[in-house]
């Protein structure tokens, strides 16, 4: 679990980024502007800070010179490749353009945190156990060996859970965007996950959609 600013003025998009970040298991803090922003930062260490550059007393860029070296990931509308190498020589981590997918911002994040040592590499969930980094599994303490593709789907539901996934999102993260395949193949391999993982009851189908991993209880 890592603790994340979201400084975005715009309040539905900074309350669904919270809320989705949380979802897998995040801790956020809202800001809405520059000030609050910055008192935050001063009161709250944060292993990760997500900034809107357009905000209503300041842009984000001035606002990161004033809080780093928390790692940051810029939002914002305005994709110019003069604004995005502006932000990354300051010393943000990325860069992503609205309007981006949830599951998008999702990976970001991970990929910042893991780079920056904050992101947990080990999950448990009931009697399964997962080591990410070294891409191992055991379920009761026995080992259960995974395809490299049973792996990568696994990754996605884990990094993504209790959160609905289309079968074609799915198919996005865990076989990559160039695949042309039938998605029926993400039903066959989540139900393999489900028999070796003994998580039956934990990868719910999504009604007309997909797949969420649920590990609320």
């Amino acid at each position: 679990m890592a603790h994340i600013l979201v400084v975005e003025d715009e309040r539905p998009i900074n309350q669904l980024i919270c809320r989705s970040l949380s979802l897998v298991g995040h801790l956020c803090e809202p800001a809405y502007s520059g000030q609050e922003a910055r008192a935050c930062s001063e009161e709250k260490a944060f292993d990760l800070a997500i900034l809107d550059v357009m905000l209503p007393d300041t842009d984000g860029f001035a606002l990161y010179s004033l809080i780093k070296p928390i790692p940051a990931i810029f939002v914002t509308a305005r994709g110019a490749l003069t604004d995005r190498l502006k932000g990354l020589n300051m010393g943000a981590d990325d860069y992503i353009v609205k309007p981006f997918e949830m599951q998008e911002l999702l990976a970001r994040v991970n990929a910042v945190l893991r780079r920056s040592g904050k992101l947990t590499e080990r999950f448990s969930l009931d009697d399964t156990e997962v080591d990410l980094a070294a891409r191992s599994v055991s379920v009761r303490g026995e080992p259960v060996e995974l395809t490299p593709q049973e792996f990568a789907l696994l990754e996605a539901l884990i990094q993504n859970r209790n959160i609905a996934l289309s079968r074609e999102q799915i198919l996005s993260i865990a076989w990559g965007m160039d695949y042309f395949g039938d998605d029926r193949t993400v039903d066959v391999h989540i139900q393999k996950l489900r028999k070796k993982l003994l998580w039956d009851k934990r990868i719910k189908t999504v009604y007309k959609l997909g797949y969420r991993l649920e590990t609320r209880p």
